[in-house]
């Protein structure tokens, strides 16, 4: 008996190059999977899903996240160290115009 035909269904255009990105990743692994329940799926198809799953997989995705919210936080601590510099630098000027040390027509360096 022959197997009954899928209509293709049309992917509505994206938008974005990223959307694009989504919607080929989306069919490649609706393929594999296709592929993955008729056993036919090659090696590679395989091979790929089972590092997918794997523990050590699991591991490096997580240490890329941490990686991630470290680089954040460090971007995030040298912009307020810079800030702090800034405030420190204009306490500094009011206190010596303050005491005199500093005249009006003085430029800030």
């Amino acid at each position: 008996m022959a197997e009954p035909k899928k209509k293709k269904k049309k992917l509505a255009p994206a938008k974005t190059l990223e959307a694009r990105e989504k919607q080929l990743i989306s069919l490649a692994v609706d393929l594999a999977e296709e592929q993955l329940i008729k056993g036919t799926a090659s090696s590679q198809v395989i091979t790929h899903f089972l590092k997918l799953g794997s523990t050590r997989d699991r591991v490096e995705q997580e240490n890329l996240k941490e990686r991630n919210k470290l680089l954040r936080a460090q971007t995030e601590a040298l912009q307020s160290e810079k800030k702090v510099e800034e405030l420190y630098e204009e306490a500094l000027r009011a206190m010596k115009k303050y005491s005199g040390q500093l005249r009006d027509e003085e430029p800030y360096d």
